[in-house]
């Protein structure tokens, strides 16, 4: 048996997260003094002690890694391991684009000493839309729930043959925005006006192009803003985009193209 001391050294783990594991039942003792409130670790519990400390390296919570624990379908535990895996995946191309973004921003700033000079690589013009026909579902989502919203569609197009362009886009109705839930319409252009849920009116638009990560897009939304309170306009509809070169095109994601539109009048 290892008093708690002991296990603290063993594992490399603090005394105070040890007491913090009994108190949520994670990692009890093996033997608690009744007189003395002492508490010791047996030496088969290493083994579950060094497994806990390699899941929270793998980025699981202490709420996830209890059921894991007590976990017996081999298939569950290596599905769960491999959807983790996916997940960091996923955040180390966020943070690899995130440095290869502060990079270029820190270039700006060293040449032009002015902080937000990256706003300035937006070009915003005036542009008359033509009206086109979409098929589209609008719900209340999260911008997580974009992909399976596009998932559907394609679905739909294919189980009922019907025939559409390769053009996606997203138009947001509510009056802020909010990610994790907003009123958006997702949508695909279609070829045949009469296989189209509705009709996305024409008309003036001020719009730019944003390129990279959609993470990025609000700044492509301030620059058109920005460009309409000073030239004169005013917004007369809900602003849409429009996906011109994604992940699916196998080009790096510096050069994804997301059109940007602002519906807009003489003000």
């Amino acid at each position: 048996m290892f008093s708690i001391g002991d296990f603290s050294k063993i594992c490399m783990v603090s005394v105070k997260t040890l007491r913090h594991y009994d108190k949520i039942g994670l990692m009890r003792p093996k033997f608690t003094d009744p007189f003395t409130g002492y508490r010791y670790y047996s030496e088969e519990q290493l083994s579950r002690m060094l497994l806990i400390q390699r899941l929270k390296r793998y980025g699981f919570s202490l709420a996830d890694i209890g059921p894991l624990l007590e976990e017996t379908d081999e298939r569950v535990l290596f599905l769960k391991l491999k959807r983790q895996r996916l997940a960091l995946a996923e955040r180390r191309a966020e943070i690899s684009s995130a440095i290869d973004e502060l990079t270029r921003h820190l270039q700006d700033f060293e040449r032009t000493g002015d902080i937000m000079s990256y706003q300035n690589k937006y070009v915003v013009t005036l542009e008359e839309r033509e009206a086109v026909p979409i098929l589209s579902e609008r719900e209340r989502i999260s911008v997580a729930d974009f992909g399976g919203q596009y998932e559907k569609l394609f679905q739909r197009v294919i189980s009922e043959k019907l025939e559409a362009d390769s053009q996606t886009l997203a138009v947001y109705h509510d009056e802020e925005f909010n990610q994790e839930c907003s009123d958006v319409e997702i949508g695909l252009v279609m070829k045949k006006e009469e296989q189209a849920t509705r009709i996305l009116e024409g008309g003036l638009c001020a719009s730019t192009i944003h390129y990279g990560r959609y993470s990025g897009l609000s700044d492509g939304y301030a620059a058109v803003v920005k460009w309409i309170q000073e030239n004169g306009y005013r917004i007369c509809g809900a602003p849409y985009e429009f996906y011109v070169k994604t992940a699916f095109d196998k080009i790096p994601v510096e050069e994804w193209e997301t059109k940007i539109y602002f519906p807009v009048e003489k003000a």
